[in-house]
């Protein structure tokens, strides 16, 4: 009976053991998994903040550097001016005798990242050399002799204060000009300017374009030029009376040169001078091509293409009168009804070009902005400062839509042709490209292909595949950007190829830009000559001369084969370029 009962006990179910160890494995295994990402999240963790107490140790190494450099150049002025030495108060004034304004004070606030632009040669931004002095063009006249003379502006190099032998070169040009003496005691010492700060203030008078000590002078008849070394593309070098008619066009007070080691397909002429009552920061065209707009001290010009005239001035009576406000950048909306400007004072103003009022002011920059650029949808404004800050706003809704923000001051700005990307060039040399729909940073293009300084000028080609950029390094790089659509914002960083250097300026680079079918790249140098290059073969094909200052922006118009140009000789000029007949 027991063990009929026995019998009948149901036998221990295997399948639920097997399942209930199944289940205990597994959560074993994800309590291990659960502990190694424990401890993969810490070690990030202590990475990042062995990061964070690395960047705190360099700022603060960075400070100290900057802390030592300025009281060892106090050490420095007072050793020369006990010894009764005047240091060179500012660049611009060693040929300066008259009155002339302030220029605008310019850096990041009490750090003042843009004071080591203008402190040499080698390492230095792009001021505005004032014309020669009436006495030396004279000399310069009488001598006529074919070299090089004086770049006024040039600063000996750090630690060499005064100390060049009779004829040395200083960047390239020739011999530094004289020292000049010290503004004395009570009168403020002029602000080191930043990316195209206005220097000049006066008209010069030039009854011989020659007479610019960038344009060189023709060669006595007795006197005959072997030339034996190649030129290349530094056609600056080239003697316009060294060459036949078919390599050169001269006008009453311009010349272009043509490469005489390619062969001739383009030719130029001057068709407006647009004279301004200072500076001229910068050109641009509207989109129909009917208007320039030119900004300069305290108002925005804009003049009629085919006449020449001026339409309209464009200036805020509600700023205060006292001081200079530079209008460092203009951009038409794209169906031509606004106008943006973006000035010293912090502030983008949007026009409304008929009605010549105000129809936006946009807020929030900290410092100067330098670059303003139009979206193709008529929407988005996008702003560079000197803040380190890229900055998209929306015009219909008046309001900031992303704050995009580097390491060092933003000089220039492109929005591509499709909108859906904004490139930025910077003081710390890099370019770099952010897509317009997320804020990500999709690009950064650098060394080793990268430019060697500040890069001051960036423009998207037509096609919106390639970038053209303009450095104080004196060249101009063509980039193809590799940024897929929709790719991760940390996948493409450095994804850029430099394609293409173009070199042939003899100063730095200070506006670049591609004629709107993309066969000219467009550059303009403080040199104070505008060159046009192939962007295939990386020839250049023109260099024209006619400013009697930096160059300090080039433009091309989206029809007729037009562009222009605005300098620091207080004029913009309006050119036309086509195909060479061979007359």
């Amino acid at each position: 009976m027991y063990n009929a009962h026995r019998g009948m006990v149901p036998a221990p179910n295997s399948r639920l053991t097997e399942l209930l160890d199944q289940l205990r494995q597994e959560f074993e295994s994800q309590s291990r998994n659960t502990g190694e990402y424990e401890h993969q999240l810490t070690g990030q963790l202590q990475e990042m903040e062995m990061i964070r107490q690395k960047v705190y140790q360099l700022e603060q190494t960075q400070i100290k550097m900057k802390q030592d450099y300025e009281g060892e150049i106090r050490m420095l002025r007072h050793e020369l001016e006990s010894r009764g030495v005047q240091p060179v108060p500012h660049i611009a004034a060693a040929q300066h005798t008259g009155p002339q304004a302030q220029p605008p004070s310019l850096g990041h606030g009490p750090s003042n990242l843009f004071s080591g632009i203008m402190t040499n040669p080698g390492g230095s931004g792009p001021g505005l050399a004032p014309p020669p002095s009436q006495d030396q063009q004279s000399a310069q006249q009488t001598l006529q002799q074919p070299a090089a003379t004086a770049l006024p502006g040039a600063l000996p190099t750090h630690g060499s204060f005064g100390g060049y032998p009779p004829g040395a070169a200083v960047n390239g040009y020739g011999p530094p000009p004289p020292p000049t003496a010290s503004p004395g005691p009570g009168k403020p010492r002029r602000a080191i300017p930043g990316p195209a700060t206005p220097q000049q203030t006066h008209a010069a008078t030039y009854p011989d374009p020659r007479a610019s000590p960038q344009i060189p002078r023709p060669t006595p008849p007795n006197q005959s030029v072997v030339r034996t070394e190649r030129v290349g593309n530094m056609l600056a070098n080239w003697n316009p009376e060294d060459l036949p008619p078919s390599q050169k066009r001269e006008g009453t007070d311009w010349y272009a040169v043509f490469n005489p080691e390619v062969q001739r397909v383009l030719d130029v002429e001057l068709v407006h001078h647009l004279t301004h009552d200072s500076v001229v920061c910068c050109v641009r065209f509207s989109r129909d091509g009917k208007y320039l707009a030119t900004g300069c001290n305290r108002s925005a010009q804009i003049f009629d293409v085919t006449t020449g005239q001026n339409v309209a001035t464009l200036q805020d009576e509600n700023v205060d009168k006292d001081g200079d406000l530079y209008i460092r950048s203009v951009c038409f909306s794209p169906d031509g009804k606004y106008l943006a400007t973006g000035a010293e004072d912090k502030q983008i103003r949007v026009w409304d070009i008929a009605a010549r009022t105000i129809k936006h002011i946009f807020t929030g920059h900290e410092q100067d902005i330098y670059s303003l650029d139009f979206a193709n949808n008529g929407r988005y404004i996008a702003s560079g400062s000197g803040d380190k800050t890229v900055r998209l706003w929306d015009i219909l809704d008046g309001k900031l839509v992303y704050t995009l923000s580097i390491e060092d001051g933003v000089t220039t700005v492109a929005m591509s042709p499709d909108g859906h990307y904004v490139a930025a060039g910077s003081l710390d040399k890099s370019v770099r490209v952010w897509d317009t729909t997320t804020g990500y940073l999709v690009e950064r293009l650098e060394n080793p292909d990268g430019h060697k300084d500040s890069v001051y000028s960036v423009a998207f080609a037509p096609n919106g595949r390639d970038l053209v950029s303009g450095s104080l390094d004196k060249t101009i790089k063509l980039w193809e950007l590799t940024v897929p659509r929709g790719m991760h914002p940390h996948s493409g960083v450095k994804g850029g190829k430099c394609v293409r250097t173009f070199e042939g300026h003899k100063d730095f680079v200070l506006s670049v830009c591609l004629t709107p079918d993309g066969h000219w790249v467009m550059s303009g140098s403080k040199d104070r000559g505008v060159q046009f290059w192939d962007p295939i073969t990386g020839n250049a094909q023109m260099m024209l001369q006619g400013h009697k200052n930096s160059v300090i922006s080039v433009a091309p118009a989206p029809t007729g084969n037009l562009f222009a140009t605005g300098s620091g000789d207080m004029r913009a000029r309006i050119w036309r370029y086509s195909n060479y007949t061979g007359r």
